[in-house]
């Protein structure tokens, strides 16, 4: 079939529900700071930091002329073999704001292909120490962890499962970390650490000395914002140390001063062996991704190879690109020289506060948040789970307010540029738009 010039068909977007987009399309035609603006040029506040990937905002323009300068002098440099100064660069900032020992970087193009390296890396750290016969992993329900096929497998998010049955057959679910008692909880819940139990029952049932690693997000985020509570990972911690077990750290959301530090392990307390992280490591500027291990982990997997041979047959074609490891340096000295982290730390509390004033209205089902970011979920209406969330998406878009929303839960993490006018803004267009949908 073909389609008339101006046609939206021949782009399949993704998680989106396309015939209800293509209808009524919300495009963005340009973008400066904390503002969107439509293909009508009206300003939409940012909500979300678009997809949680531009806390220094739109368009800056260091990142702008950064990337810039570096497409004038090399666009492209293979990485097999081969490398460039902005690569080892990045490698070194990255480095630096990671936890003590997790001093090596691996760089990937999304949040995605980190999770799938980061199980890699693990298998070939397990098979390398002589631990070959640790195959299982243990994930969570309602855990997230991107869209290939290794964080397919991981993901306790039904609908992101459903259609892909052929996923890795050697993965376990714990219990997510929702107990319904904390309810409208800003910070961490008082109950639930016990749950932390499962990954002890999982030992004992499969041998300890099976389980490869355990994935844990350190907030649970694109399922709607779920804290883990007090004495929880660090209970996680325990039981992996105690069989030898690996715990990854998924900071694709909650990295790069989300929480308030550097990354959730900081503001939690507790280190994990290795770290994925994406989306603001550019501030969503360019696709990268990277993946932090400890040391102990590289030089296993190294040492294990003889000289001159490969020790990880692992990588991507853009792995370390030249743009994107030029945004990368960018960001790292943004975030230092305007104190973002510091920022994002000094406005949590009133954000955490406003966010909570919506409590009182009767869509609200429950809020969690910590940090800059916030779980509002709504009641589900009547046409089912899920109907609700995706309206109401689509209407704070025209009411001038993004918010990404999963199921029925809008996630709000404003960007660590915003000031309290900006919050305010954001929660009056939110609740401003429960008011007309209700209605």
């Amino acid at each position: 079939m073909r389609y008339e010039g101006n046609s939206l068909e021949e782009y399949w977007i993704p998680f989106t529900p396309n015939r209800a987009f293509k209808a009524n399309p919300r495009m963005v035609s340009r973008a400066e700071g904390a503002y969107l603006y439509n293909q009508h040029d009206e300003p939409v506040i940012d909500g979300s930091s678009g997809l949680f990937c531009s806390p220094a905002g739109h368009c800056h323009p260091k990142i702008v002329e950064a990337v810039h300068e570096q497409m004038k002098r090399n666009t492209y440099t293979a990485p097999f073999g081969l490398g460039h100064e902005g690569s080892f660069a990045l490698a070194r900032e990255v480095a630096a704001l990671t936890p003590e020992e997790l001093n090596h970087v691996f760089f990937t193009n999304s949040g995605s292909e980190s999770i799938d390296t980061a199980l890699k890396i693990v298998m070939a750290y397990n098979n390398a120490r002589g631990q070959g016969q640790r195959r299982r992993f243990v994930s969570r329900e309602r855990a997230y962890h991107g869209v290939n096929i290794g964080g397919i497998s991981l993901s306790g998010m039904v609908n992101n499962r459903r259609a892909f049955p052929v996923t890795m057959p050697d993965v376990v679910m714990m219990r997510h970390t929702w107990t319904g008692q904390d309810m409208f909880c800003a910070g961490q819940p008082e109950n639930g650490a016990e749950l932390a139990e499962d990954l002890a029952r999982m030992c004992a049932t499969y041998g300890g000395d099976q389980i490869a690693a355990v994935f844990v997000e350190p907030v649970a985020g694109s399922t709607g914002v779920l804290v883990p509570p007090k004495g929880y990972l660090e209970r996680i911690r325990e039981i992996c140390d105690a069989h030898d077990i690996l715990l990854v750290f998924d900071e694709v959301i909650t990295g790069f001063g989300r929480m308030g530090h550097n990354f959730g392990a900081d503001t939690f307390g507790v280190t994990p062996d290795i770290m994925t992280m994406a989306k603001a490591l550019t501030n969503g500027s360019i696709p990268m991704g990277a993946v932090a291990v400890k040391d102990e982990i590289y030089d296993t997997v190294v040492d294990a190879s003889p000289d001159g041979a490969i020790e990880l047959f692992h990588g991507y074609t853009y792995s370390g690109h030249p743009a994107a490891c030029a945004a990368g340096v960018a960001m790292m000295q943004i975030i230092r020289e305007e104190g973002l982290f510091q920022r994002a730390m000094e406005m949590a509390p009133y954000f955490n506060d406003a966010v909570q004033s919506l409590k009182d209205h009767p869509m609200v089902k429950d809020i969690r948040s910590i940090g800059m970011i916030a779980g509002v979920e709504v009641h589900p209406g009547a046409d089912g789970p899920g109907k609700r969330g995706s309206a109401l998406q689509a209407e704070m878009f025209w009411n001038g307010l993004h918010v990404k929303f999963t199921g029925d839960s809008g996630i709000l993490a404003p960007q660590f540029i915003a000031e309290k006018a900006h919050v305010d803004e954001i929660l009056s267009k939110f609740r401003a738009t429960l008011d007309a949908h209700q209605g």
